[in-house]
């Protein structure tokens, strides 16, 4: 496995380390945990993988406060995790984690955001937050408590989440996360990195890999068909209930996953390190030819990694 991990870094109040470094010896006999071995990457890690057969899931459009959200929910007794997805994507583009966490023994939600799939746009007027959008649902499915799985702007929304119910939650995993950090020293960092016109080009060379899309043109355009038909009206606007900076994030107090991949041009491995490092006792993942979209690039590695870090945090 070719990982860049921060394993045993310490600073002042953290310490990051690797999803990997709990051994196998540890984790035997509990489960839904995958031993650091099982987890080892493929000697190709952007293989073309088949998206499986799905698990029945209820479909659903809830009314929340006059706000329609669409959602799916695999329901049963499982200990919930709610996925919140990234600007280029819905609920819909869930199909690798949907059946892989459910198998696993836990119930899946996830749902469009406002402006998304079949979701209400944003009123120009009252834009309103993703996370109070968040909190509403899960209030209305009577989950009490939950992992939840924010990717790219998702991780923005589920830090919004954590620092506003940091009760309700069992785990927080930022997977290719920009964090929506407003600190000068990330930002500066930033706009270093991303040239302008940035934003303008084509979703897909943006959040896939050169390694995926070099050898998953396939995968590539199911991809860009699940992005481009995601926004479905005004999406522009909502705002974070509480203010993202490091300050905030020293103040976390979930057990974080932070997972990222090497050839992410949104989320590269400083910006993940920078942030990672501000949250007390965060893990951090590296992923060796990883893009923006590492949940659709290598989902296997990406179920393993993140079950595995549920099962160690589901009580």
């Amino acid at each position: 496995m070719s990982d860049d991990s921060a394993s045993g870094r310490m600073t002042r109040r953290t310490t990051i380390k690797t999803g990997m470094a709990i051994g196998a010896a540890a984790m035997a006999g509990r489960p839904g945990v995958a031993s650091a071995a099982a987890a080892a990457s493929p000697a190709n890690p952007v293989m073309p993988v088949p998206i499986p057969a799905q698990v029945p899931a209820k479909e659903g459009v809830a009314n929340l406060s006059g706000v329609k959200i669409g959602y799916w929910d695999t329901e049963g007794t499982g200990t919930p995790i709610v996925l919140v997805h990234p600007a280029t994507g819905s609920a819909k583009i869930w199909v690798y984690q949907q059946p892989a966490f459910a198998r696993a023994g836990y119930r899946v939600v996830a749902f469009s955001r406002r402006g998304y799939a079949n979701s209400d746009p944003v009123p120009r007027a009252n834009a309103g937050s993703a996370s109070v959008d968040l909190h509403n649902l899960v209030e209305s499915l009577r989950i009490r408590k939950f992992h939840i799985v924010g990717s790219a702007a998702g991780g923005q929304i589920s830090i919004d989440y954590a620092l506003s119910h940091p009760d309700r939650l069992y785990s927080l995993t930022l997977a290719c996360a920009v964090g929506g950090v407003t600190d000068k020293e990330y930002t500066d960092m930033a706009e270093r990195i991303r040239p302008a016109g940035y934003a303008d080009m084509p979703a897909e060379f943006r959040e896939l890999s050169p390694s995926y899309r070099a050898m998953n043109p396939e995968g590539a355009k199911t991809w860009a068909e699940l992005e481009h038909g995601a926004i479905t009206g005004n999406r522009i606007g909502q705002t974070n209930v509480n203010q993202i900076n490091f300050a905030a994030l020293g103040r976390l107090r979930v057990p974080t996953l932070v997972i990222g991949g090497d050839s992410d041009l949104g989320a590269p491995p400083p910006m993940l390190r920078m942030y990672a490092a501000k949250i007390p006792g965060a893990e951090l993942r590296i992923v060796s030819e990883g893009g923006h979209s590492l949940y659709w690039e290598q989902p296997e590695l990406f179920n393993r990694t993140l079950i595995e870090f549920f099962g160690r945090h589901s009580t």
